[in-house]
């Protein structure tokens, strides 16, 4: 009998570019076409899906270097990672680190074609991009990890943010990095923010050359393999390793203070201003312009939790206060909606440029602080819209802004703080990925205004060619693109559920309801000892909400060696 397999060899530009990459003769592909490890969330919905799900994934040596290198094809559902191809990146990138943990010298490269989260898969992708976020944050510990952006799609959504991540990142002039695609903001911020028509505006904001200009990608290549594998090559021997722009902050919190968004900002003058920056720094990010409390679950609860702590925060967004839960010291951080936000697109409570790199400086000040001392618990309060849209966020790489909470998030995981995020309230997209989904621990509250997931219901029906009542529908054969805290427990990444608490108006006896479950957490943190987010795969819900997820894993070890 022969089987049909789905992918084809000739037309994978994914394959392509590995075989490029790599030295002759070394290329062996992981879970390939003939395994046949293809997403089981596509058919129900009427799409064909395709038999590597649209990652490839090959050991082998790059100029005699022992490398991984992970590919993703846009040509298969624009490059959009679901929980099979998620599966496989970050399952990937685990064996990768076990084996530098052992004293083994592997480089991960990955080839970005993706416009993100794969949103007929929504969670399930949200969760594997975390997953993929936390292994690039431990594994540069050991190696350089090198990104590659070529063209054709080019590195969106939460994938962006993972492309952030890494040690270096090379692009094409085709290529283009930004975290929300035009489409997306034109859809948020209307036509006059974004005209998701005009080419030499996206290319202007987002494109391979502007990126590596003005300090978010590192070298800037033709289109040509050959180029490209020099280019991984001079990364590789640490020719082109500067301090990684994640830590990077008082830099970044420069160039942001220096923007007047009142008035009109160029390309041009982004390039200038980066090339200035050296020459100032600044310890603070910006003064809150008003001192007057903003509605909100994350500021009620945020006010609720810290009771007579101060705040520490620079940042009207940030709310931030040390207190102690039990005998337990803990960090509180919450972005909350500012009126008064110098960045109008984040004035609703949205996750934006300042609000990035003010908790990136807060978690790594807490690890500065008690690296000789105890590890205090750094409790995430989420109630995140979204995050920013806009042609400035874009244009001052919100992308970058974002990667820089994550790996402070996770390098705070690493370092041994119990890191703990309580969702009262929305966790959507990029702000969840960046304020959330690094923790150790979940917590969230089971109410109907409790919802997570990768987009707006707009964006997604737009982005998907659905209408809202056909996007409806399709959450009922996939609960992970449903947006309720029920379909998201059913996933097995949540700690707890808690339930009979007052979300709006909570009280003491909620207050203390609270601070229980995060005390079990904190304990269960300690306990386990696990530094990583594996701990998400091993719940009795995981086992049949992830089933794909696991299997993937298992399989790839399997052929691993």
């Amino acid at each position: 009998m022969i089987k049909t397999i789905k992918a084809s060899f000739v037309e994978c530009d994914a394959r392509e570019r590995i075989l490029g990459l790599l030295d002759e003769g070394t290329f062996r592909e992981l879970l390939g076409p003939m395994d046949e490890f293809e997403s089981p969330h596509l058919e129900p919905q009427g799409i064909v899906p395709q038999s590597d799900d649209g990652v490839v994934v090959a050991k082998g040596r790059i100029n005699n270097q022992p490398s991984l290198v992970i590919s993703i094809e846009s040509k298969f559902q624009g490059g959009g990672i679901g929980e099979v191809s998620g599966a496989k990146i970050a399952g990937a990138l685990e064996l990768a680190l076990e084996e530098c943990k052992r004293g083994a010298h592997i480089i991960p490269v990955l080839v970005f074609d993706t416009g993100g989260v794969r949103l007929q898969e929504a969670n399930y992708g949200l969760l594997s991009i975390a997953e993929i976020s936390a292994a690039i944050v431990a594994l540069k510990h050991y190696v350089p990890v090198i990104g590659v952006v070529p063209g054709k799609v080019g590195a969106f959504g939460g994938m962006s943010i993972t492309a952030g991540l890494c040690s270096a990142i090379i692009m094409t002039r085709e290529g283009r990095l930004g975290l929300n695609g035009p489409e997306v903001i034109e859809q948020e911020a209307g036509i006059r923010e974004f005209d998701s028509r005009n080419r030499p505006l996206i290319w202007g904001t987002i494109g391979g050359e502007q990126r590596t200009a003005s300090g978010f990608a590192d070298i800037l290549v033709e289109d040509d393999i050959r180029e490209m594998k020099d280019a991984v090559s001079s990364v590789m021997t640490g020719q082109a390793v500067g301090t990684a722009r994640t830590d990077q902050i008082g830099q970044y919190e420069s160039l942001l203070l220096s923007i007047d968004p009142t008035k009109p900002l160029s390309p041009e003058m982004v390039r200038s201003l980066w090339q200035q920056k050296n020459s100032t720094s600044s310890n603070k990010i910006g003064a809150p312009e008003n001192g007057g409390k903003t509605s909100g679950r994350g500021q009620v609860w945020f006010d609720l939790l810290r009771g007579n702590a101060p705040e520490i925060g620079e940042l009207a967004s940030v709310q931030v206060a040390d207190g102690v839960i039990g005998d337990k010291k803990v960090r509180f951080i919450a972005v909350v909606p500012d009126p008064h936000n110098k960045f109008p697109r984040a004035r609703k409570g949205e996750f934006g440029l300042l609000e990035g790199w003010s908790v990136a400086k807060h978690v790594q000040e807490a690890i500065k602080e008690d690296q000789n001392g105890e590890k205090r618990a750094i409790i995430a309060i989420v109630d995140v819209p979204s995050q920013a849209y806009g042609y400035r966020e874009e244009l001052l790489g919100i992308h970058q802004a974002c990667a820089a909470a994550v790996s402070a998030y996770a390098s705070a995981r690493l370092n041994g703080h119990p890191v703990v995020a309580f969702i009262p309230g929305k966790a959507i997209s990029g702000a969840f990925l960046s304020h959330g989904m690094q923790a150790n621990r979940l917590i969230a509250l089971r109410d109907p205004g409790v919802n997570v997931h990768v987009m707006s219901k707009e964006s997604a029906a737009r982005i998907t060619q659905r209408t809202l009542e056909e996007l409806e529908a399709a959450t009922k054969e996939v609960p992970a693109m449903a947006y309720d805290i029920n379909s998201f427990e059913k996933l097995g990444a949540l700690f707890s559920l808690v339930d009979h608490v007052e979300a709006d108006h909570p009280g003491e006896e909620d207050r203390n309801t609270i601070y229980k479950e995060i005390e079990k957490a904190i304990e269960d943190v300690e306990k386990d000892q696990s530094k990583d987010l594996s701990t998400r795969l091993k719940t009795h819900l995981a086992a049949s909400g992830r089933a794909a997820s696991i299997l993937v894993r298992e399989k790839l070890r399997e052929q691993w060696s």
